[in-house]
């Protein structure tokens, strides 16, 4: 299968949809400006209503830009509509026709182009090798597995051989062993085939594991991008920390900063930390933001914050132990537990974690 890697380019590209009651306009989608390099997998992500889905379909051409520009490669693509662009679209709803056996159902692209019958017999068991399903051209989707339909729903999408791959929440239908199985399946294809894709998906582990880069949004605007270890490790704000993975926040004010260092007062107890957001300075209240994994529990008074087990959950590779705290319930991962000391429900403990495992953001939302 012929490989095209072009890029995408949203130049402040901003979507209104007029209120038929006579209230203020929506704005589904602020100002938003990104470029997806040739051969990268971008993922959109965010809350219901942030704006992911709209820039999908403004890319695929099923809704158009009120404001701003869209380019597929050098070609301005703004106003073209969707058969004009050189995008394949994958949905939520496999939309399989159940008349027709897989075979035809991923032919289907390549008939309304009028391509040979030949071609098409070669080019169709090719993408059914792709994705898996060899074997499986002359059975009806009623037959399939949920899986299995979501790969035909792949591999109609790849036969076109588009520039640009869009995929609209693919796996919300399947359990969650499936999910795992299939994100898997479409990173690796779309890295062997080096094409571009752009994926929406509310899933924060869907986002990690697929992308190359996450684009992050709320109430129309774009938090922040960056690859999902930045995006993890380095959140410039409480609500990026806290919707691409699990966080502790303490609240804190920034007493010092000398170098890299900064020096916080966390209840009473100086503390520094190494990393901070930019839009934080000396004399604010801020919050300290912690990943589980970054914490530890210590015996009474070794730690930052003094607490009590609440309760401990076993996972096999790891524990979670919930902490009940003057800030809170914390919760603090404990890695391969059999090696280490694991602390009874209702002991005193304190958690303590390392200076450049923790992060200062800003108290507000933005």
């Amino acid at each position: 299968m012929e490989k095209k890697s072009v890029s995408v380019t949203l130049e402040h590209v901003t979507k209104r949809f007029k209120d038929v009651k006579g209230k203020a306009d929506v704005v589904a989608v602020n100002d938003s400006n990104f470029i997806i390099e040739p051969g990268e997998l971008v993922t959109l992500l965010g809350p219901s209503g942030c704006g992911k889905t709209t820039t999908l379909r403004m890319i695929a051409g099923f809704e158009l830009p009120t404001e701003g520009k869209i380019f597929i490669g050098n070609e301005d693509v703004t106003m073209l509509p969707p058969n004009k662009r050189d995008t394949a679209t994958m949905f939520q709803s496999y939309g399989l026709f159940p008349h027709m056996t897989v075979f035809d159902n991923v032919a289907y692209g390549l008939k309304l182009r009028k391509v040979p019958s030949e071609e098409i017999k070669v080019r169709v068991n090719e993408t059914l090798s792709l994705v898996g399903l060899a074997d499986y051209g002359d059975r009806a989707p009623s037959k399939l597995s949920g899986g299995q339909q979501q790969r035909v729903a792949l591999a109609r999408s790849l036969i076109v051989t588009p520039s640009v791959l869009l995929l609209d929440e693919p796996l919300s239908n399947l359990d969650a062993l499936l999910r795992e199985q299939m994100r898997v399946e479409i990173r690796k294809i779309q890295r062997d085939l080096g094409i571009t894709a752009v994926y929406v998906t509310h899933d924060r582990v869907e986002a990690m594991s697929l992308s190359d880069r996450v684009v992050v949004m709320k109430d129309g605007y774009i938090r922040q991008i960056g690859a999902p270890s930045e995006i993890y490790e380095s959140p410039n704000s409480r609500f990026v920390a806290g919707f691409v993975g699990k966080a502790a926040f303490f609240p804190v004010t920034i007493m010092g900063h000398d170098g890299p260092h900064w020096t916080c007062d966390l209840g009473g107890r100086a503390v520094v930390v190494a990393h901070a957001a930019d839009d934080v300075s000396v004399g604010d209240d801020a919050v300290l933001m912690a990943r589980p994994e970054s914490l530890r529990l210590a015996a009474p008074g070794e730690g930052h914050i003094d607490g009590r087990v609440r309760m401990n959950v076993y996972l096999g590779n790891s524990l979670e132990s919930f902490i009940q705290t003057p800030f809170g319930e914390v919760l603090v991962q404990i890695d391969d537990p059999h090696a280490k000391r694991v602390y009874p429900e209702g002991a005193e403990v304190s958690i303590d974690f390392s200076p450049d495992r923790v992060r200062i953001l800003n108290k507000d939302e933005e």
